[in-house]
């Protein structure tokens, strides 16, 4: 299996491109929305560039005493702000789309995924030291999709290096970052879903963990943020209701999301009392409303966030939003993203990154490195521990390059 493709081997117009306004004539083909077209390759570059940023430079903004809705914010600003400084020239008179893929998530300790409160519902509780808080976010420039997820550790102060709650806790996201990159080298043209899982169930198996039977992983594509092409981070158990995968072959210029969430725990993420805030616009459903309130709702989702997931807290009247969002979601115009909950005194990771599957390999475009403090005396099995030293091998020699490419540039002037 080969190792994830450096970005130095692709090839991007130049800077100049990224605002220049293109015009189109009806005489002229469709335009290709996949990964063949150069330009549709910058975009998602750019898109994870930004995620990228956000995540890094919302981290240390989390320390004890921090309350999740002022980080949630800040995470949303940072993303904001960067998105304004790109692609502001009209094509076809129109303004190219961008904006947040997914809100700001931050789930706390057995909290798994999706915590976005409402602002009346917010956590009144600044963090402690040692709570586990998983970051969730995305953004898009023209429907082309970049997410990422991350976990960490809260210090007691910012620039102190965390103490983590146990053992347990350094395994559990040691073995989930690990995943994270053994499925994304997976992920290749040729190779199938069920192969993926496989390699996830090793990974599990070596750690003694438990992949969240909840999460699912998705083919991404051009504003479609959950595509028709799945992956089961292990075998559905359809007996006890869970959801069968159909398999499927990975292919050339696709795109996918790689959600991995594992728990020291049985892996099996529970609705708690949070209420649910995070929902996506079924485009090919409609139904006639009764609700006022579901019609001011519909309306704004409309307008503000017809194809990507997007947090009631939004919405500017929140008191409208909780009202009308029962009768939408009932009638199937909304899809619900529910804050999924382990066991109390479980440890839970989740980690997440944005593959390319280019020409010539496959392309890792978010997700940061595993924090140091998060080890493990657990090992690997033999076939995932050479993948895993085939990446890092060539990521070392990719640092190398960029040193001297630096030093080179700094010695002509």
């Amino acid at each position: 299996m080969s190792a994830l493709v450096d970005e130095d081997d692709v090839s991007l117009p130049s800077d100049d491109d990224l605002e220049e306004e293109v015009e189109q004539t009806e005489e002229e083909p469709e335009v290709v929305v996949d990964l063949s077209n150069t330009e549709v390759v910058t975009k998602y570059l750019e898109a994870s560039r930004i995620t990228n940023l956000a995540l890094s430079t919302l981290i240390p903004h989390i320390v004890a005493g921090a309350k999740v809705l002022d980080l949630i914010l800040i995470g949303e600003a940072l993303i904001n702000k960067s998105l304004s400084k790109i692609y502001n020239k009209k094509v076809n008179g129109k303004p190219v789309d961008k904006g947040m893929a997914f809100p700001v998530c931050l789930s706390v300790n057995e909290r798994i995924c999706n915590f976005s409160p409402l602002a009346s519902e917010a956590p009144t509780d600044g963090l402690s030291p040692g709570d586990m808080v998983k970051i969730d976010l995305g953004c898009h420039i023209d429907g082309f999709i970049s997410v990422a997820a991350h976990t960490v550790c809260v210090p007691s102060a910012a620039g102190e290096t965390p103490e983590i709650p146990g053992p347990s806790a350094g395994t559990v996201c040691a073995a989930a970052h690990n995943a994270m990159l053994v499925a994304a080298a997976t992920i290749k043209p040729g190779n199938t879903n069920v192969q993926v899982t496989e390699a996830l169930s090793k990974v599990c198996e070596s750690y003694g963990v438990k992949c969240i039977a909840n999460v699912r992983m998705h083919q991404m594509k051009h504003f479609v943020i959950d595509g028709p092409k799945e992956i089961a981070l292990r075998p559905p158990n359809v007996d006890e209701g869970e959801e069968r995968v159909d398999t499927c072959t990975f292919e050339e210029n696709e795109v996918y999301c790689v959600d991995i969430a594992m728990s020291t725990g049985e892996g099996k993420g529970r609705e708690g009392t949070d209420r649910t805030t995070v929902y996506k616009r079924n485009v090919d459903q409609t139904y006639k409303l009764r609700m006022k309130a579901s019609h001011y709702l519909l309306k704004k989702v409309t307008e503000n966030f017809p194809t990507m997931p997007f947090s009631l807290r939004m919405v500017d009247d929140e008191r409208q939003a909780k009202m009308g969002v029962k009768e939408c979601t009932d009638h199937n115009l909304l899809s619900a993203y529910p804050v999924f909950n382990e066991r109390d005194g479980v440890f839970v990771a989740h980690f997440k990154c944005t593959v390319l599957l280019m020409p010539n390999g496959t392309k890792k475009v978010t997700g940061l490195d595993l924090p140091e403090y998060f080890t493990t005396d657990k090992t690997l099995d033999e076939e995932n521990q050479k993948m895993l030293d085939e990446i890092r091998e060539k990521e070392e020699k990719k640092k190398k390059k960029a040193a001297a490419k630096k030093k080179k540039k700094k010695a002509a002037k």
